[in-house]
């Protein structure tokens, strides 16, 4: 089992990115995502210097680099950045919109399937297979059983599994849209909205009338109020063919998770309990902490 860190997420700014970053070079990742996924506005780093990042963290660390896309393409001059991004010519992308994948498709380049993709079956993976797609992401919102039954399906089409990376720690990203919520919640226009998202590091909790924690807001993106928390599951991503567990980053804490995700893989016994949710891992709605025995 490898160990990934997932794109950060949230609006952090140039500073906080790069010692984040420097930080998580010397811990035990196999696999480290760069890039601006959320919004386009979001400039702490352009194009440009997220490559120079992946040569600086090359050169001290083993860790695979890869360069995510941004999920929702709004406008023209966010596909012309799309385009460029795929033609970086030195790290891998994770295509998370359509769009991606046909510019790597055509120039033959292989590719993460980020979870927006949004491939529920077989059929539509043995299609990305095609496209070059050599590792896949489910969506955050797949079961174990249903990862189960998708490669399964993929098998009986006479195809390869490609590598398969769970969304095993963070806020659960569940939609995307047009609309900026964050800049909504303080009474600011999206084009005016003066980048309110950085005073959010780990987004903005937003709660029903009972007071429940319901949804986390990060600028376009709706996300999980809690975070979600495979730790304890560990036993069942191994036995659904999980590969890669992606650690979602979080403004802190981020050393000690996986410190605890690299005991587990090396043969310590997953613990019985952790906090946060994994209603998804087990078929059931997402905000639930299931705990099964034999699983948990």
């Amino acid at each position: 089992m490898k160990l990934s860190l997932g794109p950060v997420l949230f609006y952090w700014d140039k500073a906080q990115l790069s010692n984040f970053y420097a930080e998580m070079s010397a811990l035990p990742l196999d696999v480290i995502y760069l890039g601006e996924t959320v919004c386009s506005k979001r400039r702490s780093f352009s194009l440009d210097q997220w490559l120079g990042l992946g040569r600086e963290l090359q050169e001290c660390s083993q860790a695979q680099l890869v360069l995510s896309s941004l999920t929702l393409i709004e406008a023209a001059s966010e596909l012309s950045s799309l385009r460029r991004l795929c033609d970086n010519g030195q790290l891998l992308v994770e295509a998370n919109d359509m769009g991606a994948v046909q510019f790597l498709a055509e120039r033959k380049l292989p590719f993460v399937g980020g979870p927006a993709l949004n491939v529920y079956n077989g059929h539509t993976l043995t299609q990305l297979l095609d496209g070059g797609m050599t590792r896949w992401v489910p969506p955050v919102e797949c079961s174990a059983t249903l990862i189960s039954d998708v490669l399964d399906q993929v098998r009986e089409l006479g195809r390869e599994v490609p590598e398969v990376e769970v969304f095993a720690y963070g806020h659960l990203p569940l939609a995307y849209s047009a609309r900026c919520f964050t800049a909504r919640a303080e009474n600011r226009p999206k084009d005016d909205c003066q980048f309110c998202c950085i005073n959010y590091p780990d987004g903005l909790p937003l709660t029903s009338q009972e007071g429940q924690a319901l949804f986390t807001i990060n600028g376009i993106q709706t996300m999980s109020a809690e975070v979600t928390n495979l730790l304890a599951d560990y036993a069942g991503l191994v036995a659904c063919g999980a590969d890669l567990l992606r650690l979602s980053p979080r403004y802190q804490g981020m050393a000690q998770v996986i410190a605890a995700y690299q005991r587990v893989r090396l043969g310590e016994t997953p613990p019985v309990f952790v906090d946060g949710c994994n209603g998804y891992w087990h078929g059931q709605a997402g905000m639930l902490r299931i705990e099964e025995v034999g699983l948990c």
